[in-house]
Formats: structure tokens, sequence, C-alpha cells
């Protein structure tokens, strides 16, 4: 049969899926798309009962698609999921159950160009006072989630013990305060960039400097400015360095057809062989063996990997279980992104995130 999937897209996940024509699988590709617009269509298709077999998803998505999808813990091999990094699989937990098994670590680094900055910032407020130009996402979850790290890196919270949302402080507006300065002094067409605008503007030489995700290394490599990129610790905040982060996954849906050959063809994906391709493209892929044995090739890949290594283990920090969440987050980047735009005020714009998230908890469970 063949399989029905959903896939992420993009440089930094393309590259894993010749593993379908080497594994000879036969699979559709009904869906290649961004993450947010692959959430949207899986969303329609799903809602209205169409067939997928597969899809890719994220830790931070799977608690708002759980009503659509296979719970795992029963049907996933435990010796599989043994051979994965504990902390990617229980990231993929909600409720008590495993909704998705983890694909990758994602957390980001700070690239910048050696030619043109001399001394790397290490702090957010060191960056603001220089005259580096950097670039950050300027829409969507890649720009609520370099909000989140500037709020939670000065000691701010975005949701108290019980979950509800604290968003309107003044580390909130601070927070937004310092994205439009940095903004402002960015290229003009910041606020449409994406996680790859973001890439592609840091490889052209349009920033000085860069958030990157471990999967830009590909590019980064290939790049012509390749020799002057240099990876360094993410900006620290005035009071912690934090990395906003969380694991790419594949998830059943309840309208797979065949079960059987949708848990043959995960398993394959979270193999060693195919986490090791994946690794290959400079993901950090969530298999441990196979992590472990990639060879740097050079110096740049060697100290990149120390310090995606070292931001895992001491400045990850991630999303709330909550399945109300990516709505949350949807509207708060809306909000951010007006003032990126100056159209409204940052006191504004974290006042709208805090009555969006109070509205979006309010709702019924669908």
């Amino acid at each position: 049969m063949t399989l029905r999937v959903a896939l992420v897209a993009g440089p930094m996940y393309d590259h894993l899926y010749s593993v379908f024509d080497s594994a000879g699988i036969d699979v559709d590709i009904v869906i290649h798309a961004d993450h947010p617009t692959l959430n949207r269509h899986v969303a329609e298709m799903l809602s209205a009962g169409e067939r997928l077999d597969l899809i890719s998803t994220h830790a931070k998505y799977a608690p708002s698609q759980s009503r659509w999808l296979r719970p795992l813990d029963d049907l996933v091999d435990a010796s599989a999921l043994r051979a994965l990094a504990p902390r990617a699989v229980a990231l993929g937990r909600f409720a008590d159950q495993l909704w998705c098994v983890p694909r990758n670590i994602d957390v980001r680094v700070l690239w910048t160009r050696a030619d043109r900055v001399a001394s790397p910032p290490d702090t957010w407020a060191d960056l603001e006072a220089s005259e580096m130009v950097f670039g950050f996402p300027g829409r969507e979850s890649g720009l609520f989630g370099t909000f989140f790290e500037l709020v939670s890196g000065s000691g701010g919270e975005l949701f108290d013990a019980d979950h509800r949302p604290a968003m309107e402080t003044a580390e909130a507006v601070h927070a937004i305060e310092q994205l439009v300065r940095l903004g402002d002094r960015a290229p003009v067409d910041l606020p449409s960039w994406h996680y790859d605008d973001v890439d592609r503007a840091l490889l052209d030489g349009r920033v000085d400097a860069a958030a990157a995700w471990p999967g830009a290394w590909g590019e980064i490599s290939r790049s012509a400015f390749a020799d002057q990129l240099t990876p360094h610790l993410y900006p620290a905040g005035s009071d912690r360095r934090v990395s906003y982060s969380g694991c790419h996954g594949w998830a059943i849906p309840k309208t797979a057809t065949d079960l059987d050959a949708a848990l043959e063809v995960l398993h394959v994906l979270i193999d060693h062989d195919a986490q090791a391709l994946d690794a290959g493209g400079g993901t950090i892929c969530a298999h441990e063996l196979a992590l472990a044995a990639v060879v740097p090739v050079d110096d740049a890949d060697r100290v990149r990997l120390d310090i995606t290594r070292q931001t895992i283990a001491e400045a990850m920090i991630t999303y709330p279980a909550l399945a109300e969440f990516p709505a949350i987050e949807d509207a708060g980047w809306a909000a951010i992104h007006d003032a990126l735009e100056h159209r409204i005020t940052p006191t504004e714009a974290a006042a709208r995130i805090q009555s969006a998230a109070e509205a979006v908890l309010a709702e019924p469970t669908a």
C-alpha cells in the first residue's frame, strides 16, 4: 500500500526524505510545507476524517493534535524508544501518553560573520549595545520563541505554576522593546522572515549574525562565506542563558488505513541509519548512538556540535504541555509582529498577548 504522509519542508529537513527511496518505501507526499502551513493542512484533513498514515509534527504541536492521533506507547517497540534521548521522548508525552516519537532536538545557537564581528556578544544587552545587524524570525513560532527566550532569560515567566498566562509584565514589555530595536536596524523585510529566510539572510550577507537551528549547518557549511561564519553560545539574558527548544517528531493519525505499515515506516525513520542520515545534514538526531558517531568535518563543525550539546545540557527551555499553546503562540506572535511594524507599542503588544491567552484558555475544549 502507498502510504499518505505529511512532511515538514525546508533545507533543514528535506535531506532525510531520500530514506523512503533507499528503503523501498512507497509514499504519497500529500503535504510538504513549512511547519505552520503543514499544521493548518493537517488539521483541515484530519478534522474532515481524511486519510493520513504518518505525519511530521513537533512535540509542541502534538498536544493540540492529540484528538486525531493514536497513542504510541503500546505500538512503538520499547527497544527503539530506549535508543532515543530520554528527554526528547519525554517531550512527546502529554496527559501521560506518547503522541509523537522524536526525530531530532532543536536548540538555537548564534552564528556571526567573523569578518564583521570582532567580539561576539555574550548577552542580549551586549548585542543591543553593539552596531551588529542581527537576524531573527519576524513571524510565527520563531518570533514568539525569541520573545520567550528574552522573557525567560531576564527572569520572567510566560505562565505561572498553574499554567495561567502571566505575559503582561515588565519583562515581557522589555523583551518586545528589544525585538523592536533590533528589528529597526535589520533589513526592512525582517517582519516577513520565517526560519529559512533568516538563514538565507545570514548566508547572503544581509545580516552580521543570526540565530540558527542545528539543521541550518548543511547550508552554512556550503555557503560562500563558510570560512567566515562562526558558531557561539546563544546570548544570555540578565538572569540566565536560555534557548527556546523542542523536538520534531513523527505521529500516526487515527485515519491511518494500514497501521502496521505506518508503524514499520515510523520505525525506519527512528532507526540508527535514518537518524545518522539526518544527523549528517546537521540536525541533532534523537538516536543517541547515531549522534555519538557523528564525525565533525572541520573545526567549525566540531565547535558547533560542542556548543549545541552544551546548550541542550544547560540552556533548553520548552513550551508548557498545553493543548492550547499553539493558539496562544499564534496570538502572541501576531501582537509582537504588529509592534515590530510600529502599529502598536510594546506595552500594548504585551497586553494583547495576555488578553488573547486568557481568551484561548477560556474557550471550551473541542
